[in-house]
């Protein structure tokens, strides 16, 4: 708990903290604002309809999450790794150990508050997507009726804890591939290359790449039909197996990154 309750304490301080959580709620803000003020020029286009309902209620609830868990999780992955990788190039993993800490404990304990942060900023992000959607709505002329949908405000508990876990695994992997590198740059570089590979690779190996970490987070929020992408459909877990999944993923990647700090040399 005290290695906890330090990296908390850490992180608050951390500009990366509030860089990532900036540029989220940016984006947001961007994204949904800019929906909502060209409506007029949106109703003479082709698909106008399906880029409301990103300010359309129930509807909004689910597509706000999904926009925060697909950009969310890639900064999350950056946090992660930026994070872990600070702790082999500033020396604090060593400074630790010398104290007698833990070198399993730390790591597990510093990721933890990493994931306790990760959860604040889903929580800080979702209230200010549906202000920034209800604006949009707002703006767009688009009726808010549907923010009193029973089954949607009742769904949404379950979505945001699935969503949580869907970001901690996320990072999870950029920590332990900072780890695994003992470098931020490094880190973050093959964290993005792994990203974007398995994006690239869905176009081609579909079958197979629903069961890599980022297709499975994001199938374990997933609530309506199957995802496509250019037309054509892209394969996904059900919801349920998705979440098993991430949760494998997420713990597989805390045991690597434990078993290669207990491993590595950290003296001198």
């Amino acid at each position: 708990m005290r290695v906890f309750r330090s990296g908390l304490r850490k992180l608050v301080r951390r500009p990366a903290s509030w860089v990532s959580l900036g540029l989220l709620l940016a984006l947001l803000a961007l994204v949904f604002l800019a929906v909502g003020a060209s409506a007029r020029q949106l109703e003479s286009q082709e698909g106008s309809g399906n880029a409301l309902l990103l300010v359309t209620f129930p509807d909004a609830y689910e597509l706000v999450l999904g926009f925060i868990l697909g950009l969310g999780g890639l900064l999350a992955l950056l946090y992660a790794a930026a994070i872990a990788g600070s702790e082999w190039t500033w020396g604090t993993l060593k400074s630790a150990v010398a104290r007698g800490e833990g070198r399993s404990t730390y790591m597990i304990g510093t990721f933890a508050s990493v994931a306790v942060v990760v959860g604040v900023a889903l929580l800080v992000a979702y209230g200010f997507g549906l202000v920034a959607a209800v604006l949009g709505a707002t703006l767009a002329g688009v009726s808010t009726a549907g923010l009193n949908d029973s089954a949607t405000l009742g769904s949404l508990p379950e979505a945001l804890a699935r969503a949580w876990v869907a970001l901690i695994e996320q990072a999870a992997i950029g920590f332990a591939v900072a780890t695994i590198t003992r470098s931020q740059i490094a880190g973050i570089g093959v964290g993005i290359a792994l990203y974007f590979g398995e994006q690239f690779g869905g176009l081609f190996i579909g079958d197979i790449v629903k069961w890599f970490p980022f297709n499975a987070a994001n199938a374990a929020v997933v609530f309506g039909p199957t995802v496509s992408s250019n037309g054509q459909a892209v394969p996904t877990l059900e919801p349920n197996i998705a979440l098993l999944v991430v949760v494998a993923w997420l713990a597989g990647a805390l045991v690597v990154a434990s078993l290669i700090t207990e491993r590595a040399e950290i003296s001198g």
